[in-house]
Parts: structure tokens; sequence; C-alpha cells
């Protein structure tokens, strides 16, 4: 038997096996999606749900008005065509369902029966829409800011924190995620679950003005940042942050920072708590001020979790549709929030999310201590001081 005789003996036993294993379909369209223009969810409620302003927010998470300018904005970019074999679903129903999805517990298992959608369609549709929501929308919504932006943020958080030069609050949550395939241990944390990071910087009216998504569930928050394109940004120079300078009852120019937690090294542009036990009172109330400025991370994150509660349970897609999911719903938390605020019970819990690990033995950038210990002299200053820090520290 020569070369080519073997090769056609092991493609016609090849596709003999394969025809074998094929299962044949048992119908075209299963006969509970065939009824989706009869019994699905968008055809039997959405019209009602229209005429019920209350209603309508707590289905989608979102008022009516903000639902249709949304739909507005997207609807030509997932618009698809009707074909000889079967009429396309409508964008408007393929948003409907994309936001309940983000807005609620139920999974696409749950929206198939209830929505009478095929499964596989409906995951399609759903990451269509999350990956136009944040390529139409994230411009608008999360804009890069100019050196002007990030002044009206320090004055945002001089008003409402009473800290000076700050240019937003950082840190991290986990995001549940199922085990993706192949992946070892890269995804699972030290709380032992699968994730993915979230990366935020928000400022003082809860908004979101950076975002870096899906980091290994193993990283900390220090390395997290130091691979993130803020960080590059803030090595080369080319976020257009202010230059530093002087705040009464500070006898030296004092460069605008981001604030975090004990997880982040001290530079010039991040500011971190002191760390230890036994501190000083001076140092107890720089603790004290700066975690005032950063909390409104950490209320973010609440908003975020509880609006969105697709964050409740575990993501159960694979990683790339996961952070096409976490990008879509930060862009509408902002989109949300600047139309329909928030509701402050929203703040002050976090459902779903973990904070991160973080690094013992950070190194603690000595040159720029100067700053640090000159905002915490102001903070105990008659200039700087608030009234009631005695009491908190």
């Amino acid at each position: 038997m020569d070369d080519e005789e073997v090769a056609i003996f092991a493609y016609t036993a090849l596709k003999i096996i394969r025809e074998k294993k094929r299962v044949q379909r048992k119908w075209w369209v299963h006969p509970i999606n065939s009824e989706r223009l009869l019994h699905g969810d968008f055809y039997t409620l959405y019209s009602r749900l229209r005429a019920d302003d209350v209603s309508f927010f707590n289905y989608f998470r979102m008022s009516l008005t903000s639902f249709d300018e949304l739909f507005a904005k997207i609807k030509h970019k997932i618009i698809r065509q009707d074909t000889n074999m079967r009429s396309a679903i409508p964008p408007e129903e393929m948003l409907a369902v994309t936001l309940r999805y983000l807005g609620s517990s139920n999974n696409l298992h749950d929206l198939h029966y209830a929505y009478r959608i095929g499964r596989s369609t409906l995951s399609n549709i759903i990451r269509t829409v999350c990956q136009q929501i944040w390529d139409v929308m994230s411009n608008e919504c999360m804009p890069t800011p100019n050196e002007e932006d990030w002044r009206k943020i320090a004055e945002g958080f001089q008003h409402r924190a009473n800290f000076p030069h700050c240019l937003g609050a950082v840190d991290g949550k986990h995001i549940r995620i199922t085990k993706p395939p192949g992946s070892a241990s890269l995804y699972f944390n030290y709380k032992h679950f699968y994730s993915i990071v979230l990366l935020a910087v928000v400022d003082s009216n809860y908004r979101f003005t950076y975002i870096h998504v899906g980091s290994f569930g193993k990283d900390s928050d220090s390395s997290i940042f130091k691979n993130s394109s803020l960080w590059n940004k803030l090595q080369n120079n080319s976020l257009n942050i202010p230059s530093p300078n002087f705040i009464p009852g500070i006898n030296i120019p004092i460069p605008y920072a981001f604030v975090g937690d004990e997880a982040f090294g001290l530079s010039t542009n991040v500011l971190r708590p002191y760390a230890g036990k036994y501190l000083q009172d001076i140092k107890r109330t720089f603790n004290y001020r700066l975690s005032r400025a950063r909390r409104y991370v950490e209320c973010s994150f609440g908003i975020l979790s509880n609006k969105w509660r697709i964050f409740h349970r575990p993501i159960d897609v694979n990683v790339e549709f996961a952070i096409d999911i976490v990008k879509c719903c930060c862009v509408l938390h902002n989109f949300v929030r600047d139309r329909d605020g928030f509701k402050f019970d929203d703040t002050l819990t976090i459902t779903g999310m973990e904070d991160l690990d973080y690094d013992n033995n950070l190194y603690v950038n000595r040159s720029v201590n100067r700053y640090r210990d000159a905002l915490a002299n102001y903070f105990v200053s008659e200039d700087g001081q608030i009234p009631w820090q005695n009491e908190k520290i």
C-alpha cells in the first residue's frame, strides 16, 4: 500500500468515526424557542414594564429615559439583518436581555427559558452588546482626564473629603469566575476561589475614572498596579497631572496624588497610610484623613456590585467574556450614576467582591516621605484640621 492509499484509508476511517459520533439534531429550532414571539419575556413583559417607571427601573437597573438613550447610542452597532432562514432578534430585545443578565442573579440557562432564546445565541448576543456598550460609551462615560479635569477632581476631594491635591482613590477587587479550563492556579487567589481582578480609580462623585480588568487572581494589588497602564503613564509623566503647588500652611510644593491602602507603594503621585499599629497621634490623624478620601472607591464598588448583581455569583463564562462584562458594567455604572443617581444603602456593603492580598514588604520611597509628613503636619495644624478628627483616631 503506497502513501496515497494510506492517506485515503486514514481519511475514510476518520470520516466514518466522526459520522458515528455526530449527534443528529432533533429540531432545527427547539419548540420552546419557537414560541419566543408568544411567550418570551420581551414580548409578554417589556411593554408592561415601560408603562411602570418603578418596575422598569427595578427590572433593568436604570430608568426608562436612560434605557432609551443608551439604546439610541448603540442600536446601529448591534442591529442584525434578517435572512431567508429566520428573522433576526431585534436590537431592543438584545439590549433588554443583556441588561437583565447583568442586573440580576439569573444565569444564561435561566434567561434561555425566560426569553426563549437559544443559549449559544444568547451568549453571543450578550457579549456583542457588552462589547459595543464599552466601545461606544467608554469615551463619553469614562474619558481620560486632562489637566483641568484633574483639578476639578482634586477640588471635589477637598470639598467632600477634606483631602487636598487628591486625584482619586485607587483599589482592586477580586471578581469571582468559574475555573478557566487549563489555567492551573493562575486565577486561584489567596481566598481560595477563582477570580480576575478589577483595579479602579474613582473620583469623589463615585465615578470610575480608570479601570484595569483581567489580571490573574493570584496577583497582589501592588503588582497589578505596577503592571497597569496608569502606572506606566505616571512613570512617563503622560497623565497631564497638574504641577505641584503650595497649600496654605505647608511651606513646600505638594504634588497631586492618588490615595490607596497599604498595598500600594509610597511614591510622588501615590499616597498610602503609615504602617504599624502603635503610631503617634499625628500619623493616626493622617491615616484617618486618608481613609476619608479612600472610602470613595469602596463605596463605588458597593454601588457597582449592588446595581449590577451579576457580581453576586461567579461569572460562568470564559475569561475574555468575563472581562467584557466587567468593563461594560463599569461604563454602565458611570452612565446610570450621571442620570439616575444612586442609593445610599448601596454604598454601605460590597457583595460578591473581595479585597486583594498585598505584599507586607513593599519598598517605601523615603525620598518622597517628606510630602506625606508635610500633609500629616498640616492635618493637625489650625489651617488643616477638622473639628471631629481627634474623636476618630
